[in-house]
């Protein structure tokens, strides 16, 4: 059967992964997660991410990050646009998360960026999740 939203999905897994304490978690792979996990990684919520083959499957094995004192760096992910309702918005509209402890990862004409890059470049789009 097919998967509806591998987006949330991968999410899901980092979260549920996350949560159990795991130093590591396995997605399938695809070119947006990948995308997707390196602006995370870039804003320092993971620590890494690598692609591994799992039985002639491409995986990505995403390495969760945890602070010296064993607290979770990911309070929570959460999917904004779903294939159901999605979610567009300009640059003016893209909303601050967290006191800009958060970041919003959007799809974009110039690819996949955070908000405050799409803010940078003075782009809107469809808002793909939110991490804090």
């Amino acid at each position: 059967m097919a998967m509806v939203d591998p987006i949330s999905d991968m999410l899901t897994r980092i979260r549920n992964a996350n949560q159990r304490w795991h130093p590591h978690t396995d997605i399938p792979a695809s070119k947006i997660k990948l995308a997707i996990l390196k602006k995370i990684e870039s804003e320092g919520f993971i620590r890494s991410h690598k692609i591994v083959e799992k039985d002639g499957q491409g995986v990505i094995r995403v390495f969760l990050k945890y602070t010296d004192s064993e607290e979770r760096v990911i309070t929570d992910l959460q999917r904004v646009s779903r294939p159901g309702r999605r979610v567009y918005v300009n640059t003016e509209a893209i909303p601050t998360l967290r006191g800009g402890l958060g970041v919003n990862i959007l799809s974009t004409s110039k690819g996949i960026l955070t908000d405050r890059e799409s803010k940078k470049e003075n782009v809107g789009g469809e808002i793909l999740c939110a991490i804090w």
